[in-house]
């Protein structure tokens, strides 16, 4: 099972092969060196993620299109991106500094607040880099098998190609990060994204599940996946360890504060625990539809969006999930809260702007 953003960018990545094919005789471009195209209508195309840069915002979508807004999405503009790569997420640590990435193993960063991006990394690097460093690993340990198992899995991310899908990022800090992505691939960065180092041997995830979302909740950063996986950051062990969740269906992303963790995902699945994991309470909807996107309100609320684009809410404790009536309902992949107060949506339709409350 995918994820929410990994199936719409399974099927961009259809559309836009087609339309390359069709292109070949009017000489190819490979989308990692081509540069996004300004457009008009960005604003009304499919956008998958959205993020907050201090009081801006920034959403990024298909075809390498980001966007910010100095108006709580009122207006936007179309940022300069190197690349027509689908964008599946995006997180600004800081307000000056931000990163992205999506299809073909992109990683972006901008330190302007997202005017301006450069290319970080690239799926035509990333086998070589796995490849690399466990064979160094399996070199220096050669009685440890599980380094040339990561060895070869790295020769196969070679000999695939660029076609390495990451699903999200997250930064602590302008320095320490990690994007992640399809088949347990997980990198970390300690410079700002000048160099990576491979995690996979850093996750328990021997079945190699995708990632779908990387969060921190304060006191806690987790990982949530497809089958029921959700690792958190063991501090002391230097690991990604499992948490037990009564779900065995896909999560597609995590949210919380100190002392409180949300899980949501397949089918209105959305789980709470309030004691680091050891147990989880159901939050339960009439809903059977999966939840794409969460954010916590300056209200103390938990705002939750669906596939079909449902709004829930529910009070951080134990209150009930409720849902919220719209008077227009879309695919939603991502929310905030704009610094005024509003509630700024993105999908396949693009922008949707709910009014301040």
């Amino acid at each position: 099972m995918c994820s929410f953003k990994n199936c719409v960018l399974l099927a961009l990545g259809a559309w836009l092969a087609l339309a390359q094919g069709v292109a070949q005789g009017a000489g190819y471009v490979d989308v990692l060196d081509l540069p996004a195209r300004p457009s008009a209508l960005a604003m009304h195309s499919p956008l998958l993620d959205l993020a907050r840069a201090g009081q801006r915002l920034v959403a990024v979508g298909q075809r390498g299109h980001i966007l910010y807004s100095d108006d709580a999405g009122k207006s936007w503009r179309q940022a300069e991106v190197p690349v027509s790569s689908d964008l599946s997420a995006v997180h600004f640590p800081s307000a000056g500094q931000g990163w992205a990435v999506g299809n073909d193993g992109v990683v972006l960063h901008s330190g302007d607040a997202g005017v301006t991006w450069n290319k970080q990394l690239d799926g035509r690097q990333i086998g070589a880099l796995v490849l690399k460093h466990y064979s160094d690993l399996a070199t220096a340990e050669p009685d440890n098998e599980q380094w040339g198992l990561l060895a070869a899995e790295g020769q196969r991310l070679v000999e695939e190609g660029a076609d390495k899908p990451f699903l999200d990022v997250w930064f602590a800090n302008d320095k320490l990060g990690y994007v992640v992505g399809v088949f347990n691939l997980i990198l970390r960065t300690e410079d700002g994204g000048q160099t990576w180092t491979p995690c996979q041997d850093l996750t328990d995830n021997p079945q190699g599940f995708h990632l779908n979302a990387i969060a921190s909740t304060g006191d806690g950063l987790y990982i949530a996946g497809e089958q029921g996986l959700l690792l958190k950051w063991d501090e002391r062990g230097q690991r990604f360890n499992t948490v037990q969740t009564p779900y065995q269906g896909s999560y597609f992303g995590v949210i919380g504060q100190p002392g409180e963790v949300l899980v949501y995902g397949l089918r209105g699945h959305v789980f709470r625990s309030t004691d680091d994991g050891a147990s989880w309470q159901p939050l339960g909807s009439d809903l059977q539809v999966n939840i794409t996107t969460a954010f916590l309100g300056d209200n103390g609320r938990y705002r939750l969006f669906t596939q079909a684009g449902h709004m829930l809410q529910t009070l951080a404790g134990d209150s009930p999930l409720q849902r919220v009536p719209q008077t227009e309902q879309s695919p939603i992949a991502s929310a905030v809260q704009a610094a005024d107060g509003a509630l700024v949506l993105v999908g396949s339709r693009g922008v949707r702007v709910l009014p301040v409350e």
